[in-house]
């Protein structure tokens, strides 16, 4: 275990009627908000009426922007930051899923930043400060609502990048599974698979004397397996909405990263393919992992092989270790199969025409990983294996 320092400075609202926090909240940082959502769900949930009246009853002007996209845009970044500015708001309320609330981050930091807020995605400025966010979530999958994480695509380049800031920790979250029962079915999958794909992200490392790191992530992987199946079959079941739920805000908000060093080539890669052809990030995920996972098992057999028999329960049954292994990543496949994941890339219509040009984006002329560190002809080559 390497040394590490650890702050999380989110306070979480967790469970039933969560959402009578936020009046208590809302005192806190002012009376002009800006409320960013994105199709319109929530509007025939109920839930944007029960914010607003929220929000109307403590007094507050409330300026709007709808429309945020499944891969949040640039522009639609620098859209809100300009309404912060002609408004004068004075904080941000996000109310949606991680895309919203990944939109949300940036615009709370855009709206300090006089230039293009690429620069700062791209390190070539720093974050400085950042309107305070609230995020009142809709969909268990980014663990956005905890942590300094965002995603933003730029689609004048035809990139997708993710950037960290602590600056733009929501202030609060919160999380009333009966807000996330909506969620249509494939949605539901792609959020699961990204949830399991946090916790891979961290758990495919090379560190020693990491147990509790190990068994907090078996955990949570051990608890999405079980429920999967069980809310795909049953989509308004308050009782499994809430573990999935709970297992994404625990997968990213930093507590199974604490003194280890994780890969996160696999998200690195899906950005590459959804900058390209727009797809859902989590069904992107699905294609790649098992194939990454393929790709790098014998850069650690033992690690893989402790995921097959503590995850998925696979038996030793006389077989060897790296056969063990290659039974749990089989598991996995089949698992994300059962849930109605895709399995190739050719399920959204993708073939190898682009494949070059994917890899680049993923790498550049670097590397990208940690477990191993891909060049860009590995990159090609699990793209490949993914086809």
């Amino acid at each position: 275990m390497k040394p590490f320092v650890f702050h999380n400075p989110t306070r979480l609202y967790f469970g039933a009627n969560s959402l009578s926090h936020l009046a208590a909240e809302v005192e806190k940082y002012g009376k002009k908000v800006l409320l960013v959502y994105g199709g319109g769900s929530i509007k025939r949930n109920g839930l944007y009426d029960e914010v607003m009246a929220v929000l109307k009853q403590c007094g507050c002007s409330v300026s709007e922007i709808s429309g945020v996209e499944p891969n949040p845009r640039l522009s639609t970044v620098h859209r809100g930051a300009d309404i912060i500015r002609r408004d004068g708001i004075e904080w941000v309320l996000a109310v949606g899923g991680g895309s919203t609330l990944d939109c949300a981050k940036a615009i709370a930091a855009a709206a300090h930043y006089e230039g293009n807020f690429w620069d700062c995605i791209t390190h070539k400025a720093p974050i400085k400060s950042a309107l305070p966010l609230g995020t009142v979530l809709t969909l268990a999958a980014t663990g956005s609502e905890m942590n300094g994480n965002s995603v933003i695509t730029n689609e004048e380049t035809v990139e997708k990048l993710g950037w960290w800031s602590a600056l733009v920790y929501p202030a609060f979250s919160i999380l009333d599974p009966k807000n996330t029962a909506t969620t249509p079915k494939d949605h539901t999958v792609y959020g699961m698979v990204d949830i399991m794909s946090h916790v891979f992200e961290q758990y495919f490392h090379h560190d020693h004397n990491t147990p509790v790191q190990d068994g907090l992530a078996e955990a949570i992987l051990r608890a999405v397996v079980d429920t999967a199946p069980k809310l795909v079959n049953d989509l308004t079941n308050v009782e499994h909405r809430e573990t999935i739920l709970y297992c994404g805000t625990m997968a990213l908000m930093g507590i199974l990263s604490m003194g280890t060093v994780g890969d996160w080539a696999n998200h690195d890669m899906e950005h590459a393919v959804s900058a390209v052809y727009d797809i859902p990030h989590g069904g992107g995920l699905a294609i790649l992992f098992p194939n990454w996972m393929n790709y790098v098992l014998d850069d650690n057999v033992a690690r893989f092989r402790q995921f097959a028999v503590n995850v998925f329960g696979i038996r030793e049954d006389g077989r060897t270790d790296r056969e063990i292994a290659e039974e749990g990543i089989k598991a996995l496949r089949s698992f994300w199969n059962s849930i109605g994941a895709p399995s190739r890339l050719a399920d959204y219509g993708i073939d190898d025409s682009r494949l070059d040009e994917m890899a680049f984006k993923a790498v550049g002329d670097g590397t990208r990983g940690n477990f191993r560190k891909l060049t860009k002809e590995d990159v090609v080559n699990i793209y490949r294996m993914s086809l």
